[in-house]
């Protein structure tokens, strides 16, 4: 199999794959499963059978642990109105990430209006690998106000020098070969950056502190499973309260409090000693990672962050099962 990234995506759909099986074949006999078969579906299910009998096995024995507790969480997995109530379960295309929903698999019960989702991690934690660019606008994006002429002004004529240094050189430059562009392009485009966001957040401070979270972090309610080394953790971001709730009188076995998300930016700065990252930090225990970085080793006109949660509100639900594969 190749290497990152297209490696890291198709464990990543294996694992996914094998949280939809494990719902599947945990709920069969409680409930009325169907399993929407979309090209998501079965993307997934090619990349699942294609990764190692020793890999699959792992994907499989940590989605079950992941989905007995969800089962748990959720009394509305195992639990219908009648015949007519089926539980339908999904893969959702990437495409639905650029949008801020980060939920990978879903469980649909469209006759009680009710559905959760999971976005299943593999060996990572990242929240989110957003570009900037000459022609993205982060502010619309992100938040719903647009960028500034002046925050354009300075990052296109940047980008579009990474651009002439592409064609020049029918796409064959590498980073390594442009000198120090960490003090030439990621210096400037991170300030740049790191104005804007500023500059944004005092047009509108209470929804831009809110959006910013609600869209890097995940804008629907949703568990997050990630799967690292030999142990699974579950962490229920449950922003707008849709998660965890009792079905008729059967209420869940543990309780996800409702998150609140953050109403202010307290501080946008670089990390200190570095020129690759920068830390914004919100009310409510919200705090961010910005780390820019060349997604290739060749120049193009765009750079990428891995943005990361590093700390969360207290009350954020969380529990990490031990997960061994016994011979």
């Amino acid at each position: 199999m190749p290497p990152n990234p297209s490696r890291q995506m198709a464990t990543g759909k294996s694992f996914e794959y094998a949280l939809l099986l494990q719902f599947e074949e945990k709920l069969n006999d409680k409930t009325q499963v169907e399993v929407i078969k979309n090209s998501a579906f079965k993307i997934a299910k090619k990349c699942f059978e294609d990764v190692s009998d020793d890999e699959r096995s792992e994907y499989l024995l940590a989605s079950s642990f992941a989905v007995n507790l969800l089962i748990d969480l959720e009394p509305r997995l195992s639990n219908d109105i009648d015949k007519n109530d089926i539980l339908q379960l999904e893969i959702l295309s990437d495409h639905h990430g650029k949008s801020g929903d980060v939920r990978d698999v879903l469980a649909i019960r469209a006759l009680q209006k009710w559905e959760i989702g999971v976005s299943a991690k593999n060996n990572h934690k990242a929240v989110k690998h957003s570009r900037l660019s000459a022609d993205i606008d982060f502010g619309e994006k992100w938040i719903g106000i647009n960028c500034s002429k002046e925050y354009f002004n300075v990052v296109t004529p940047i980008f579009q020098e990474l651009k002439s240094i592409r064609e020049s050189s029918n796409a064959t430059k590498k980073w390594s070969e442009i000198g120090n562009h960490h003090d030439s392009v990621y210096v400037p485009i991170l300030e740049a950056f790191t104005q804007e966001l500023d500059s944004l957040y005092k047009q509108s401070p209470r929804d831009v502190a809110k959006n910013l979270v609600a869209y890097l972090v995940g804008n629907k309610d949703f568990y997050k499973v990630i799967k690292i080394n030999n142990c699974v953790e579950i962490h229920a971001y449950n922003l707008n309260g849709t998660l965890n709730l009792p079905f008729k009188n059967i209420d869940p076995k543990y309780k996800t409090s409702k998150v609140p998300l953050p109403t202010q930016i307290q501080d946008i700065s670089f990390k200190e000693g570095s020129k690759t990252t920068v830390i914004v930090t919100l009310n409510n225990s919200w705090k961010l990672s910005f780390r820019i970085h060349n997604a290739s080793s060749r120049v193009e006109p765009s750079l990428k962050f891995d943005i990361n949660l590093l700390s969360s509100p207290q009350n954020l639900y969380k529990n990490t099962l031990n997960v061994c594969n016994q011979e």
